[in-house]
Formats: structure tokens, sequence, C-alpha cells
């Protein structure tokens, strides 16, 4: 999986507005406190906002907000606003790939990675995120991941 900066951003401003759930936040405090430029962070919470994910207020105490709360949006859903699909190979169905003989295996290594990629995203909230509990699968694989990287010495 690739992500885009864009998509990378929105995750960083929606656990930001997670962790000020129930606060009104101005795009420039947004921006500055996850360093973000200031006017891509304005065309992200667009998007969010069209995907009802944000909801903005105008005026002088105007800013944005969580639409709905931080338990209830995964960050699947911020990617997905985002990027589209959490993985695609081509933008084809995967019933539909043209495997045949010793690669018709490889759908089913398709399925699989999207199977991981929605255990931990679809089953993380930007909730889990601002707290610093994540799921348990997620810590767990988090902390497997650290230690392979560990003995590889990165």
């Amino acid at each position: 999986m690739r992500m885009s900066a864009k998509a990378e951003y929105a995750v960083r401003a929606m656990v930001q507005l997670a962790a000020d759930e129930g606060a009104v936040v101005k795009t420039d405090d947004l921006a500055k406190a996850q360093g973000i430029p200031p006017q891509f962070l304005v065309d992200i919470l667009s998007d969010l906002r069209t995907d009802r994910l944000v909801r903005s207020r105008r005026g002088r105490e105007g800013g944005y907000e969580l639409a709905r709360p931080a338990a209830e949006i995964s960050i699947a859903d911020v990617l997905r606003c985002i990027d589209g699909p959490l993985a695609s190979v081509r933008d084809i169905a995967l019933s539909d790939l043209p495997y045949s003989g010793p690669t018709a295996a490889l759908t089913d290594v398709w399925r699989a990675l999207r199977a991981s990629m929605r255990s931990v995203l679809e089953e993380t909230s930007l909730a889990d995120v601002a707290s610093g509990s994540l799921p348990r699968h997620v810590a767990d694989m988090a902390g497997a991941y650290r230690t392979q990287e560990q003995k590889r010495g990165h």
C-alpha cells in the first residue's frame, strides 16, 4: 500500500480533531499543530466535509470539528475519502483478474492483503489513535514489526 501525502495529512488532521473532540478548531491552528501546509489542508478539509467526516462552522469562532464521534470514524474511512479503495489491482475486481496457471493463487494473495489492511484500518478509530490505545491486534502487529526492525538494525 502506498499512501499519498494528502491521505497521510488527512489522517493526521482527523486525529488532531479527535484529540480536540468537542472543540471547533481553526484551519490555521490545525495546520500548525500538525505541520500541514495550510492551503493543502483547506483542500483536504473540503474533501472530508464532502464525505461528511467533518463539519465546518462559519464566523469569528468558526473552524472544523468531527461530524461524528471519533470512536465511530475509522482510519479506513479517512483514507477512502482521500485516496479511494484501500487496495486495488489495476482497478479491476479481484474476481475479474486474468490469472491462470501458476499465477492463479495471486488472487488469494491480494484478498489476504485486503483482509489484513481492513483488519487494521477499519478496526482502528480516530479515538484509538488520539488516546494511544490501539486495538490489541494492531498493537501486537506493530510490536512484532518493531522487533523485526530491531533485528535488522533499522
